[in-house]
């Protein structure tokens, strides 16, 4: 850092040399002219090393800077001014002019004594603590900040000098961090010393300089390895995520980075593993990468392993250009300018580039206990347990359950069960991803490389994951692939591809004169978002709310079904592989009762999207608005009407309204609730799905030739078998199924009831199962229909089948659903919102407009311009 020194005496010759040792370049000394030709300590030490040296006798004349003396201070562009001992006026221009400010040191306790006599009132006064303080110096240079103080006894026969000599001398120059005071003034010193810098302490018998402190709200990880740190109360603790530290109120900080005295830096978790790694053996297209470093340092005749890049006159552009030149080579290199100053000789930054470019850095290491399983002749390495800030962990206390597998019904593995100390964590780890961590400051381009990244690992890995799918949910092998995981992929690649087109717009206000005034607005991220998916499609629903949140630049903790949790804890290690930074996914496996509820209830969750029943999302819309008026999306229950007109394409409406009721197994929230079949085409049309109905063939999900799997969960197939025994009692007629079918698992056959009256049960709620509810309806009554489809609290979907291109533009017009299918059905595309009207919910999934600009915020901004008139532009 570029510092002026401003002051006088020995005092400000030793800082001087502090300040040397620390590796600052002193671009001027200030100080006072010499007397009887003796120049002051300062001055001397400084014309020593060739440091400019001005001795004005005056900074200002009549309480009015004096220009020339102002300029001639300008010109040697300092960064910072040091104020060890100064008994002049310096101007408040000269204060304020560097970008760091000014810090002072001011023999007293603040704000017991002030001026520079300060010492002396303290023995005046019989004070029995003196010391000292440094502080941001600010108008009045004794009123700013404090940064640090400093006290010691008075002795009954101390004086000026001895106080000086033996405290405030030695004490003042060192500046080191004192360890008996609580974290949180230790945070404080380290912060408040993080770009000056100056937070340092002796540890290991060398200086070690402190760098992005943050205090750690819940106890720390005690995983870690111990590091002695002389004067602290305990030892510090290095772990992955860096260095702990504690004040002795026993509470704790985090440090990130740790600097030397030869000025390399490093990440504080790697202090007993510098050096451990063994060198990479490079390629040849990986040396010639190294024509980045020759570029750059053009004063350097040759580039060799041990060519220090600042100390070759390197300065900060060089390291914005340095780390621009990488990505332009490597475009997978995620390189941050931190990087730079922690691996400075060129052996170190080629060697973590070509680690980090072959995936083999050690410091991104993903430690996972797989569960693994040969299954659909592939070996499927599943995780477990929550996943957290970028980890795998047990959930609190070590609690599990078993996710059940419902082809055979028995158990898959245990599975970590979320408990609300689980929860905090997740959200506090998101919360700092997004508010200081690496996404929060990511261009939106390297985000959407990120997302992409992400959707090819998904691609790599997509039969695993369809395989787990099954497994876990029941849908057939060939679905998961083509819907399940085939359509994720596509969601990540959309949002990916939208991350830097999220614009805002310039507005034209009604101006006042003068016509100096713009407002235009900025799409900003919430923050914080929940996520609470279902178990029909756990991971395609994952993507569908998952996706837009990240694209908008939001973190995301996110609640899988407790039934099908496999899926999503996959998709969280192929996060890390795909490079997002720790915290910006997080998920928890766990019940809706304590998880979901604590994500509604959170005041640091900004927006929850939620797909699930009508009931919980109006508990769930409720939680939000009390708690702190967060941001709410909700895909709900459905009873989505198809109706049937005789002059249809029989064929396809017998082939189409089979899969709008039995695609997914009848685990589908758009399948069609109710069919309406106009009277003339009813009994052919139920003649014909009864016989395809008897061609499906019922099975194992992972044999390629089963078109029906089991349903999801026991109690779900339960409520199946429930749902048929009221449709008979009350009368609609039991065509086929209706049944569990007599194997192990969880197998419903294919179900088909006609004769169904408009306020029968069957007829107002939702299956969510292979269950057709068919009723016919007179010849041309077109209206009649309308009026009885729409008679329904839901709204989600719905369809129509008919040749009559007008009777169809009718008919939609008037269906009241978010998606009308005309003439097809179940077709949905990422492009395309996705959402429903009354209790089936509000916002949409999917389609930019609606689903990624639900996860931002407009930020509106009304500026004044200083504009010229036309004429006076040359």
């Amino acid at each position: 850092m570029k510092i002026a020194v401003i002051g006088q005496s020995l005092f400000g010759q030793e800082v001087y040399k502090e300040l040397k040792n620390d590796g600052h370049t002193i671009v001027g000394v200030f100080t006072i002219p010499d007397k009887d030709g003796k120049a002051d300590p300062l001055a001397t030490e400084a014309e020593k090393d060739a440091v400019p040296v001005f001795k004005f006798p005056r900074w200002r004349l009549k309480g009015k800077s004096i220009p020339e003396v102002v300029d001639q201070y300008k010109a040697v562009g300092a960064e910072l001014n040091v104020l060890p001992f100064c008994s002049q006026f310096i101007p408040m221009d000269v204060i304020d002019h560097p970008k760091h400010g000014s810090i002072i040191y001011h023999p007293s306790l603040l704000p017991r004594h002030r001026g520079a006599s300060a010492i002396n009132w303290t023995l005046i006064h019989g004070d029995k603590k003196g010391g000292f303080t440094v502080f941001w110096a600010d108008d009045g240079l004794d009123t700013g900040p404090i940064l640090l103080q400093r006290e010691c006894d008075v002795e009954p026969d101390d004086t000026v000098n001895s106080i000086y000599k033996r405290f405030l001398f030695p004490e003042g120059v060192k500046g080191t961090i004192d360890w008996n005071q609580p974290a949180e003034a230790i945070h404080n010193w380290i912060r408040g010393n993080d770009k000056v810098p100056g937070a340092w302490a002796e540890v290991d018998g060398q200086k070690l300089t402190f760098y992005g402190s943050t205090l750690v709200d819940n106890n720390p990880s005690t995983k870690g390895q111990p590091l002695e740190i002389p004067g602290a109360g305990r030892p510090g603790l290095v772990t992955k995520a860096g260095l702990v530290l504690f004040g002795n109120d026993d509470k704790a900080l985090l440090v990130r980075n740790l600097q030397f005295e030869d000025g390399k830096m490093i990440s504080a978790g790697q202090y007993f593993s510098m050096g451990s790694s063994a060198a990479v053996e490079l390629t040849e297209e990986e040396k010639a990468f190294a024509a980045v470093w020759k570029s750059i340092l053009t004063n350097v005749e040759q580039v060799e392993d041990s060519t220090d890049f600042f100390k070759s006159g390197a300065a900060s552009m060089d390291v914005v250009r340095l780390v621009e030149e990488v990505k332009l080579r490597a475009s997978d290199l995620q390189l941050q300018n931190e990087d730079v100053y922690m691996a400075t000789t060129f052996q170190e930054f080629i060697q973590m580039c070509v680690r980090k470019l072959r995936g083999e850095d050690g410091e991104e290491e993903l430690v996972v206990d797989y569960v693994e399983k040969n299954v659909n002749n592939m070996t499927i390495r599943m995780p477990h347990q929550l996943f957290i800030n970028g980890e795998y962990v047990d959930a609190e206390g070590g609690k599990t359950y078993k996710t059940i597998n419902p082809t055979d019904g028995e158990p898959i593995c245990d599975v970590s069960l979320a408990q609300i100390s689980d929860v905090e964590k997740a959200v506090s780890a998101a919360k700092e991803a997004f508010d200081e961590g690496e996404w929060g400051k990511m261009n939106p381009r390297d985000r959407g490389r990120l997302m992409y990244r992400l959707a090819d690992l998904m691609e790599q890995h997509q039969e695993e994951l369809a395989t787990i799918e099954s497994i876990d949910s029941g849908a057939v092998y060939t679905l998961a692939l083509k819907t399940h995981v085939g359509m994720s992929i596509q969601t990540f690649r959309y949002f990916a591809g939208w991350c830097d087109k999220i614009q805002g717009c310039t507005i034209p206000i009604n101006q006042a004169r003068p016509n100096r005034n713009i407002t235009f607005t900025k799409k900003e991220p919430v923050g914080v978002c929940a996520i609470v998916i279902p178990w029909n499609y756990p991971l395609m629903m994952l993507a569908w709310k998952t996706a837009a949140c990240l694209a908008a630049g939001n973190t995301v903790v996110l609640k899988p079904a407790q039934v099908t949790p496999l899926t999503a804890l996959k998709f969280a290690e192929l996060t890390v592989r795909a490079g997002f930074p720790k915290g910006v996914v997080n998920i928890l496996p766990g019940s809706g009762f304590l998880v979901g509820q604590r994500l509604s209830d959170h005041p640091d969750i900004r927006k929850l999207g939620f797909t699930g029943s009508t009931e919980i999302g109006k508990q769930i819309m409720k939680s939000c608005a009390v708690s702190n008026v967060k941001k709410v999306s909700l895909e709900l229950g459905g009873k989505s009407p198809l109706i049937i007109f005789s002059d249809c394409d029989l064929d396809k409406a017998v082939r189409m309204g089979m899969s709008s009721v039995f695609f997914n197994k009848g685990e589908n929230c758009i399948a069609a609730g109710r069919l309406f079949v106009e009277e003339s085409l009813h009994d052919t049309f139920v003649q014909r799905v009864v016989e395809e109905v008897k061609k499906m063939r019922i099975g194992d999900p992972l044999d390629r030739s089963t078109d029906h799997g089991p349903q999801n969960h026991k109690a779900h197939m339960d409520k199946l078998v429930e749902y048929a025994n009221t449709g008979v009692k009350e009368g609609a007629k039991l065509i086929c199924g209706g049944k569990q079918v007599g194997r192990p698992g969880f197998f419903f056959e294919p179900t088909v009831f006609t004769n169904v009256q408009d306020n029968m049960f069957i007829a107002k709620e939702e299956s969510f199962g292979p269950i057709m509810i068919i009723s016919k309806f007179k010849n041309g009554d077109v209206d009649g229909v309308l009026k009885r489809a729409n008679d329904t609290e839901f709204g989600l979907a719905s369809g129509v089948f008919t040749r009559d291109i007008s009777k169809a533009l009718y008919v939609s017009e008037k269906l009241k659903a978010g998606t009308v299918f005309v003439n097809t059905y179940n077709k949905t595309d990422v492009a395309a919102p996705f959402g429903g009207f009354k209790q089936s919910g509000f916002g949409k999934d999917l389609g930019m407009k609606d689903s990624a600009h639900a996860c931002l915020i407009n930020v509106v901004l009304f500026i004044y311009l200083f504009i010229l008139p036309v004429s006076c532009i040359t």
